[in-house]
Formats: C-alpha cells, sequence, structure tokens
C-alpha cells in the first residue's frame, strides 16, 4: 500500500502453466509430447486415473493450486475424473501487477453504482484526483479507458457502455469492434472514479464448445489419433476457473482451465469519467494483442 510520504510499492508478476496428465501406460505416439513441449511449453506427467483416480484428481487441484498463488481451488470437480480418464490438460495463469499511477486509499469512498436492472448498490469507489493522462476513446453509446499496468506492456482496458445500453453493447462487442475501439484510443486527461472489485467465476464450457462446432470431441468416436494410436478419446468435461481483485495498488488475477479425457491528444480540462453503470473489463498485451483476461462487473458488491 502507498506509505505515509505517498510512495508506492511497484509490482508485476505473471506466470503461465500448462501441464498434461496422462494415464501411466497409456500408449500415446512419442511425438505427442514431445510437439506440446516445444509448442507449448507443456510436459506429460504420468497419473493414476485407473488405480487411483481420487488422488489423481487431488494432485492436479493442488499444482493448479500452487501455480495460481492458491487463488484457484479445487479446479477438477470431485467425479468428473474416474477409472476411465485418461488424460487431463490444464491451463493456469497467474497475473499480479501494481498500477502505473496507483490509486491514494484516502481518496476511497462509497458511492452509489447503478445496476442494470435499476436500483443502486452502495460500493467503495476510488478517484484518481491527480487528473493523470490515460488512454481514452468515447464513441456511439460507450466510453473506453485502457490504465497502464507498471511493467511492460500490459494494460486493463474498460468498456463503459451508456446507463442501460450494457446488453445492447455486449451484443455487438466481437473482435472487429474490440480491434476499432482499441485503435480509436488517444492518451487525454482523465479524472477517473472506479469501483474496487473481486470476483470469482465458475463455467462449464462444455456444452458452448459444442454448439461453436467441437460437438464432435465430446462423442464417441471422436478423432484424437494425433494423440494416440487408437481413435478411442473423446473429451469428458472443460471445467474454467476465475478470480479477478483490482484495488489501488493494482490488479491480482488468476484462471484455470481443465480438460477431461476419456476413452470410448490532451484536452485542456481533464475528462471526468465515472465508471459505476455495469461495465467490461479486459487485461491485454498491447504489443501482441492477446486478452488475458475478459471479464464483466455488473454489481461490484454482490452481497
Amino acid at each position: 500500500m502507498p506509505n505515509d510520504a505517498g510512495e508506492a510499492r511497484q509490482y508485476f508478476r505473471l506466470n503461465i502453466a500448462n501441464a498434461l496428465w496422462g494415464q501411466q501406460g497409456y500408449e500415446f505416439l512419442p511425438d505427442f509430447p514431445d510437439v506440446l513441449a516445444t509448442n507449448y511449453g507443456a510436459g506429460m506427467m504420468a497419473a493414476d486415473f485407473a488405480g487411483a483416480p481420487e488422488e489423481a484428481g487431488v494432485r492436479i487441484n493442488d499444482r493448479v493450486a500452487e501455480e495460481t498463488e492458491s487463488k484457484i481451488k479445487d479446479l477438477v470437480p470431485t467425479g468428473i475424473i474416474d477409472e476411465s480418464t485418461r488424460l487431463v490438460l490444464t491451463n493456469a495463469i497467474y497475473f499480479n501487477a501494481s498500477w502505473l499511477w496507483q490509486f491514494n486509499p484516502r481518496d476511497t469512498e462509497v458511492r452509489p453504482f447503478n445496476l442494470a436492472g435499476g436500483g443502486t448498490v452502495a460500493v467503495p469507489m476510488m478517484t484518481e484526483t491527480t487528473k493523470d493522462f490515460y488512454g481514452y476513446a468515447r464513441g456511439h453509446g460507450y466510453q473506453a479507458v485502457d490504465l497502464p499496468y507498471s511493467w511492460g506492456e500490459l494494460s486493463m482496458t474498460i468498456l463503459l457502455p451508456d446507463q442501460g445500453r450494457l446488453e445492447e453493447f455486449e451484443g455487438s462487442l466481437d473482435t472487429a469492434m474490440l480491434d476499432r475501439i482499441i485503435d480509436e484510443i488517444e492518451i487525454d486527461y482523465i479524472t477517473l472514479t472506479m469501483p474496487l472489485f473481486e470476483f470469482e467465476s465458475e463455467f462449464d464450457l462444455g456444452d458452448t464448445l459444442a454448439g461453436m462446432g467441437m460437438a464432435d470431441a465430446f462423442a464417441s468416436g471422436a478423432d484424437f489419433s494425433g494423440m494416440t494410436r487408437s481413435r478411442d478419446l473423446w473429451i469428458r468435461a472443460v471445467v474454467h476457473k476465475a478470480f479477478v481483485s483490482v484495488d489501488e495498488e493494482g490488479t491480482e488475477a488468476a484462471a484455470a482451465t481443465g480438460v477431461v479425457m476419456l476413452t470410448s491528444g490532451p484536452s485542456k480540462e481533464p475528462i471526468p469519467m465515472t465508471v459505476d453503470p455495469p461495465f467490461i473489463f479486459l487485461i491485454r498485451d498491447a504489443g501482441t494483442g492477446t486478452i488475458l483476461f475478459l471479464g464483466r462487473v455488473s454489481n461490484p458488491n454482490p452481497e
């Protein structure tokens, strides 16, 4: 936290870890783990799903928790891994960084946040009172602000639809629109007010991925012959968990995904921007365009 002299601790950390857990003795093609190690940094670790599925699940969950500083626990629910499991793929990401311009906690005060369905909820709102320079864009029905982190080219981009237009804006948001918004962002003089928020989310992505065209992968007869000599593997479940916390110092975020496979120009005056209706945020790498986290805040204080 900032000290009395107004100094702030600067930090940055980004960990990305991939892993494969294969049934010991199962015949995977020799080239398969080599390709994954070379291109994805994922090694193949032996697990005894057939003989001790519960213990294997605990081992996988413990590894994910370790890679995400215990922010993601119990990624793979009890019962998904059983004696027929042959391969589990996990991806974990942990991000912790301070803002380039940190907010002073003394300027944080409780204010109303406007909910999408009407009404308000009281939440702590932090304000950048020194009127710093942020990336900013305004388009038809929205504002966007880009908050840089203290290290590298990573930033958090907040997309703020006008009050009552969240559903319309979210429905029209695609890659082309997002690229256009980011291209329009320019440095400007901003007085920014936004909520502290923290949330956890959990999803089963099986139906979503099947609806996007991967239906065959979730059925017996799926073709994963690039992994094994036979065609007896198919995906039973794809589970995902995420955690995000934003405060005056910066952002801490973690996410993990598990795939379980079975056999069978500055203005003269500062622009005020108050993020108090629901909004969309993304943490991205400006250099590569890679989006690390994407989320929506409908209520910063759901309790």
